[in-house]
């Protein structure tokens, strides 16, 4: 693999590719240095949750701890100096035996002796992610990548036992969630554990650039922010009575159907945008409202809507509009821009890309383009991981749980206005305990799911006027 395209792909294409290649790897060119695993500053990583983003954490912190790729020229160097170090992936977990066994070939393949992690260390079930955690020493690396309804329970077993922790967005599916994120994120705090958190975009140079433009008033004051996520669609079938309920929902692309489970769709796709909005005007929001819906004739069984728009203000009276559509044979964006009192500008692309520019004036054309950011050198999803592990072996303050879980109550804040009908503040969201399933913990392979379907295999979908998530 070429170092540019390493560093242009975005993290999830990267993971289909070598998802499809487990059996004769495309990434032949990838040379693994020797493991190290009786040094002291060898970290270990336990993984928790084996779908692509698990992967793609895995491959980015071997990435950042000295895997070397080959250049264009042939030669190849290691990746992230201050990073770099032993790195061992020595435990697993997963609720389900086969993504287990399929994420263990595919990162064996691709790592070699870096993956040590035989049968008695690849934990399923529920309680996998205790066992994984136990098997590392105070110190390595917790990596959790299941959903938003766990992530608070498995931060906090990560931080009573001393570990480090990367953990991929959603961070919670309601404010009850963020709440525990929150206290967590302070005991991580007190114990000088580093935190990284999978809003990548924070990462990203050409992002960091037109952040730095902003703030030195190129664009004015920023008046409106417009987000869009809008694709072809997630509907989901009726609920086949015949298999384990709790277990379906939670077998791969069901989750984002469900509020308990992951927040909803709107959430899982829009919070990368919704926190570029809050860091254009580093500030939260003061309140949000918008309106959403399913097309007629949907018969779509999840309880997500097809159609989110809100309004988000900040203190300043600012706006950031926010629109999330999710209906085949319909026009698609994915894309940020910001207007500002002097100028326009976009500040994100499609798939997330760097599409970083600032205009001339107000029109957003090609040949009025005043300043456009240069091409990024590391891609966002590994420069996080180069800034966490180089603060773990450096020593150095880093915790993104605060920011992280903040971002997430905005966009709960944002969800709630359209599924309720009515204007959320921050500061109702702030003071709420709502949840939509307080027993996470407790949960085991036996449990009722904690939404039902009903008779007709359908689950039931916010009615504003009726519904309650705050």
């Amino acid at each position: 693999m070429s170092r540019s395209k390493q560093n242009t792909t975005p993290r999830r294409q990267f993971l289909a590719d070598s998802g499809r290649a487990a059996a004769g790897l495309a990434l032949a060119s990838v040379a693994v240095p020797p493991v190290h695993a009786g040094e002291d500053n060898t970290i270990r990583l336990a993984l928790i949750g084996c779908g692509g983003r698990g992967r793609g954490a895995v491959a980015n912190a071997m990435s950042a701890g000295g895997l070397v790729l080959e250049d264009d020229s042939g030669t190849g160097r290691a990746v992230g100096s201050a990073a770099g170090g032993p790195i061992e992936l020595v435990a697993m977990a997963d609720l389900r035996q086969d993504r287990l066994d399929q994420t263990h070939k595919v990162l064996s393949q691709l790592l070699g002796k870096r993956v040590d992690v035989p049968g008695e260390r690849r934990f399923q079930g529920f309680d996998g992610y205790r066992r994984a955690m136990d098997c590392l020493r105070p110190g390595d690396v917790a990596i959790l990548t299941t959903h938003a309804a766990f992530r608070a329970p498995h931060l906090e077993y990560a931080v009573d036992k001393g570990l480090h922790v990367f953990m991929e967005k959603d961070f919670a599916a309601d404010p009850g969630g963020v709440k525990r994120m929150l206290r967590a994120g302070e005991a991580a705090e007190k114990k000088n554990l580093k935190i990284g958190a999978g809003l990548m975009c924070r990462h990203s140079a050409a992002r960091q650039a037109m952040i730095q433009k902003i703030r030195d008033g190129a664009m004015g004051d920023i008046q409106l922010i417009r987000a869009y996520r809008m694709d072809p669609g997630y509907f989901m079938g009726p609920f086949p009575k015949d298999q384990n309920e709790l277990l379906w929902q939670l077998s791969p692309g069901h989750p984002y159907q469900f509020m308990w489970s992951s927040g909803g769709v709107f959430i899982e796709l829009m919070i990368h945008q919704i926190d570029e909005c809050f860091w254009i005007k580093d500030s939260w929001p003061i309140s949000a409202h918008g309106v959403g819906g399913r097309y007629a004739g949907s018969m779509d069984c999840s309880q997500n809507l097809d159609s989110y728009s809100i309004e988000y203000t900040f203190a300043d009276q600012a706006k950031a509009l926010v629109t999330g559509r999710y209906i085949p044979n319909c026009e698609n964006d994915f894309a940020t821009y910001v207007q500002g009192t002097r100028c326009a500008g976009q500040f994100s692309g499609n798939v997330h890309m760097p599409t970083c520019k600032i205009y001339k004036d107000q029109q957003m054309e090609r040949a009025n383009i005043a300043w456009e950011a240069e091409k990024e050198k590391v891609n966002p999803w590994q420069a996080e991981w180069d800034v966490l592990l180089a603060a773990i072996r450096q020593d150095r303050p880093h915790n993104e749980t605060r920011r992280a879980a903040l971002a997430n109550l905005g966009a709960i804040i944002g969800r709630a206005a359209v599924h309720m009908g009515r204007t959320i503040t921050w500061e109702e969201a702030i003071a709420s305990d709502f949840q939509f399933f307080a027993g996470v913990d407790g949960l085991t392979a036996e449990s009722p799911a904690p939404v039902q379907a009903d008779p007709s295999g359908r689950y039931p979908a916010p009615v504003p006027g009726k519904w309650v998530e705050i």
